[in-house]
């Protein structure tokens, strides 16, 4: 049993918020402990849990340091490179794939005659 208290979908009382909507606040937690848990039934499974918040306790986001934007970039760059191919496919590689389209359907870039 959960010592937190427990609200229902869309009753959470004012003051508290998930993390999402401390994100879209510009805000983050900020180290203090949740306060309230959030549960949003399901027909044939456990319910959806959300971790409730203090709004007023909550610290402003960190700003982007262009270091970190610098190895963000890298990194979604790096994720659009073909390891099959080396080619640059202009989108993100999916990982259920782990290449492009090109490489993973070969037969499918030529268009039967028919």
């Amino acid at each position: 049993m959960s010592a937190l208290p427990v609200y229902r979908w869309r009753l959470a009382p004012e003051g508290l918020a998930t993390f999402r909507q401390l994100r879209a606040l510009g805000l983050r937690p900020g180290g203090q402990p949740v306060v309230a848990q959030l549960e949003r039934p399901r027909r044939r499974r456990g319910p959806l849990v959300a971790y409730l918040y203090r709004v007023d306790l909550a610290c402003p986001v960190r700003p982007m340091t262009p270091a970190k934007r610098a190895a963000l970039a890298k990194a979604n760059a790096a994720r659009q490179v073909c390891p099959e191919c080396g080619r640059e496919a202009g989108y993100r590689i999916p990982p259920s794939l782990g290449m492009c389209t090109l490489c993973a359907y070969p037969d499918t870039t030529t268009v039967a005659a028919g």
